[in-house]
């Protein structure tokens, strides 16, 4: 099993969920049809920063629809090393596994971004695409789109310099908080992205005297997106470029 997060699940009125169920683009994506038998099931929940929300090797015993967290996707080393291949927030959902028939995780699920999500069991997540139609179809586009995501970032790491990569980084999860402002220390960028913090901390200052960003005791701004993107590689636009494809269109 994954550990679960030390939280309380909550049901949130009706109102609260018509709210709050459009704010995760994949739930808001479902037919209405869909959406209201689905109501019942979903539990709101409150993450934590550093929350393993499933493992690798193990059945999640969730899915989960992030509202305001974002999760990384992590693959570790027998060292102990690890690096993110994904980010998921308010785009998807984070237990794709589920969804593949083989049931156990190929990556550690951990929170990186503090926020709230929507819950739903495994069991109910798997009955509800067994029952085919459009669920499944909208289920496996996100898996596609995730998919090219990871493979992205395998070539991103492989082949871009690290401030190339430290921009897509920060684009992807600005996208997914829907503001300018990252909660996120350059530690926590480091391990995410497999690197030492002295590089992390050289090339954040780097953007920072160009205007790009302002960092201050683990808050980053996006000071000019144009410019963060520019700084970025072409990794981050196909990745966005696939997603609206997939998802959104």
């Amino acid at each position: 099993m994954d550990s679960i997060p030390k939280y309380s699940a909550t049901k949130l009125s009706t109102r609260d969920i018509d709210a709050e169920l459009m704010r995760n683009s994949l739930l808001a994506a479902l037919p209405a049809a869909e959406l209201e038998r689905w109501r019942v099931q979903l539990d709101w929940v409150e993450l934590s920063l550093g929350d393993v929300l499933n493992d690798t090797g193990k059945s999640p015993t969730y899915a989960y629809f992030p509202v305001t967290a974002v999760v990384s996707l992590l693959c570790a080393t027998k060292n102990g090393e690890s690096s993110a291949i994904a980010v998921v927030g308010n785009e998807g959902l984070v237990g794709v596994s589920l969804l593949m028939g083989g049931g156990l995780a190929t990556s550690r699920a951990v929170v990186h971004s503090a926020g709230a999500a929507y819950r739903m069991s495994a069991k109910v997540l798997i009955d509800e695409v067994n029952r085919h139609g459009p669920t499944l179809s909208l289920m496996l586009r996100y898996i596609n789109a995730l998919f090219i995501q990871v493979a992205q970032t395998a070539v991103c790491n492989r082949h871009h310099a690290l401030e190339q990569q430290l921009c897509r980084w920060l684009l992807l999860n600005l996208d997914r908080l829907n503001n300018a402002e990252l909660l996120m220390t350059q530690e926590l960028l480091a391990n995410l992205l497999g690197v030492r913090r002295e590089s992390v901390t050289e090339n954040a200052i780097k953007l920072q005297d160009a205007g790009v960003i302002h960092y201050s005791r683990g808050h980053i701004y996006a000071l000019n997106r144009t410019a963060l993107e520019a700084r970025s590689c072409e990794c981050y636009a196909v990745v966005k470029k696939e997603y609206d494809r997939l998802l959104f269109s």
